[in-house]
């Protein structure tokens, strides 16, 4: 079993930046696919970005330019800094582990982007 504890939500003007932790469990952890989700209200959930245990990253358009993945394999942790916050990004954000044939998910942290 593989625990995911996010945290960093808030509220936050638009234009604003705030910087998600995912910090995991395990032994195994620079060998994790990670990712970042959200669900917005009344939306499915959807990718907002992945790291690769080698590094790789991808994001979703929406996000492409203002947010940043990036994972310390030495503290079992990844982080996502999100700049130039929108209202549209106003979401339930979840944290995400692959490994093998498994699926490991957070409890979420909430972010508002509201003036």
């Amino acid at each position: 079993q593989v625990q995911l504890v996010e945290s960093g939500g808030g509220l936050v003007q638009p234009g604003g930046s705030l910087r998600l932790s995912c910090a995991a469990s395990g032994s195994l952890f620079s060998i994790y696919a990670m990712g970042w989700y959200r669900r917005a209200p009344g939306k499915q959930r959807e990718l907002v970005a992945a790291i690769t245990s080698g590094g790789r990253t991808n994001y979703a358009n929406s996000v492409k330019g203002r947010f940043t993945i990036s994972r310390d394999n030495a503290k079992n942790t990844v982080y996502l800094q999100m700049n130039s916050l929108k209202p549209e990004d106003t979401a339930v954000y979840y944290c995400n582990a692959d490994i093998y044939s498994s699926s490991y998910w957070g409890q979420g942290t909430q972010v508002t982007v509201s003036s």
